[in-house]
């Protein structure tokens, strides 16, 4: 068996049992399931899933999904990067979300997301969220909630293989991360809350999926994407190497 294969196979095991050891939230964050676009880093490859990736400099305030922040959404979108407030995600070069702590100043001047968490509800249940996390820190956190109710916190300590150490320019730091629900055990999700405690949390390809009844075998499948991603960016590290 090539090393490939064993990875890939101990990434599903890794995200089976990740889903068997909290049935009681029953979500988990898995990375891969990613293709990279040409100046816009990682976007999912997850058939039925719809992408906001903030090319128009704007976030949905209605509808379907509502996106929300303490001072308007449209602060923490940005493009480029600047020193010591947030930078942007390895090979994206488009417009993207940044989250800094409310009020959180340089050299007594606001900045382009400092306007603390951001709240994504939607009007649907969904079992599925992915969206390309940049230069991923250990004090980022997504909160999930289902019908009100926090069911689970993930932080990027929690992102297999990422040091989570603020690591601008490396594949292992720069992840598509996917999270998703057990819908065979009924489980969904409807609100993500984005927050940070410190500079900065840098996003961009939010993509979601409203939830349907799974076909037999369809959370295997889901597992199984990462795997195959994962040998992706392996191919494409060895490349770059």
């Amino acid at each position: 068996m090539s090393t490939l294969q064993k990875l890939s196979l101990a990434l599903v095991g890794t995200a089976a049992m990740l889903m068997s050891a909290n049935p009681a939230s029953a979500v988990s964050l898995i990375k891969g399931g990613s293709e990279v676009v040409a100046g816009q880093g990682q976007k999912t490859n997850i058939q039925g899933a719809i992408t906001i990736d903030f090319n128009d400099g704007i976030a949905p305030t209605s509808g379907l999904v509502t996106y929300s922040g303490a001072n308007g959404i449209s602060n923490g979108i940005v493009q480029g990067s600047v020193s010591g407030q947030y930078a942007t995600p390895f090979e994206d070069t488009s417009k993207y979300l940044t989250i800094s702590p409310t009020g959180d100043k340089v050299n007594g001047s606001n900045f382009q997301g400092n306007a603390g968490d951001v709240t994504i509800k939607f009007a649907q249940a969904l079992d599925y969220f992915g969206f390309y996390w940049g230069s991923i820190d250990d004090y980022n956190f997504v909160d999930v909630y289902s019908q009100g109710a926090l069911v689970k916190t993930f932080s990027g300590k929690d992102v297999p293989g990422a040091p989570a150490n603020g690591a601008q320019t490396t594949l292992t730091n720069n992840v598509y991360v996917n999270l998703l629900a057990d819908t065979s055990k009924g489980e969904t999700f409807d609100k993500l809350v984005l927050r940070s405690t410190g500079r900065a949390f840098e996003t961009d390809n939010h993509s979601y999926r409203v939830a349907t009844v799974p076909e037999p075998s369809s959370m295997l499948g889901l597992l199984a994407f990462g795997a195959l991603s994962a040998g992706s960016l392996v191919k494409r590290k060895s490349k770059i190497a």
